[in-house]
């Protein structure tokens, strides 16, 4: 798709993500996530792999309570950008369902389209693939501050396009990474044989 394909697409709106998380996981597979840096430089990346959390009936979301300022944040308006930390990094997640209803996606991992030099900047690697290969990877490779935290992801600064769907045939669906409660839960969503996938191993 070209550059001026993709400034003209409409962005993914709150509507996109007021409804079931594990939908919501799903349909951003394929989807370009993107970042417009002070000046105007665009980074752009396309969404190959996805973690749905939706607390209600999710055992995995006793940590909230952790977490300072967690529970407000996920109960919030659907479609705002939240970040959360693990081992001092920052991860992406968008709020989904109504207010009130603690529930998010974990954006993990992105394969670069646009940007990518400028990417590198922000994270050196060695090896390509270590660029966007997993949560905290990508935040930093496209340079996403908490200072974005509780913006609306349609926003100029960062937002998602939408693109053509992945086929099911196409897709992975397995446990989440890293869990110990509602590790059974299939509710991690990624496009199979993607290179850019995390290495990131399912918890069941």
């Amino acid at each position: 798709m070209s550059e001026r394909v993709i400034q003209a697409a409409p962005r993914l709106s709150a509507a996109f993500f007021d409804r079931d998380p594990v939908a919501v996981a799903r349909e951003l597979l394929g989807q370009t996530l993107v970042r417009v840096l002070e000046g105007g430089e665009r980074l752009t990346a396309r969404i190959v792999e996805t973690e749905a959390y939706d607390c209600p009936r999710d055992p995995s979301c006793f940590v909230i309570a952790r977490l300072p300022g967690a529970a407000q944040a996920l109960a919030g308006p659907p479609g705002r950008v939240y970040f959360h930390s693990t081992y001092d990094h920052h991860l992406l997640n968008i709020v989904c369902r109504e207010a009130g209803v603690q529930a998010t996606i974990l954006i993990r991992a992105a394969e670069p389209l646009e940007g990518e030099e400028r990417m590198r900047a922000f994270r050196p690697v060695k090896r390509r693939l270590d660029l966007t290969n997993g949560p905290a990877k990508l935040v930093q490779a496209l340079n996403i501050g908490p200072e974005l935290g509780g913006q609306p992801i349609d926003g100029d600064a960062l937002h998602i396009l939408p693109a053509p769907a992945v086929p099911d045939e196409e897709v992975s669906v397995t446990a989440r990474v890293g869990l110990r409660r509602g590790a059974e839960l299939p509710w991690r969503f990624l496009i199979a044989g993607n290179p850019w996938v995390s290495p990131g191993k399912p918890s069941a």
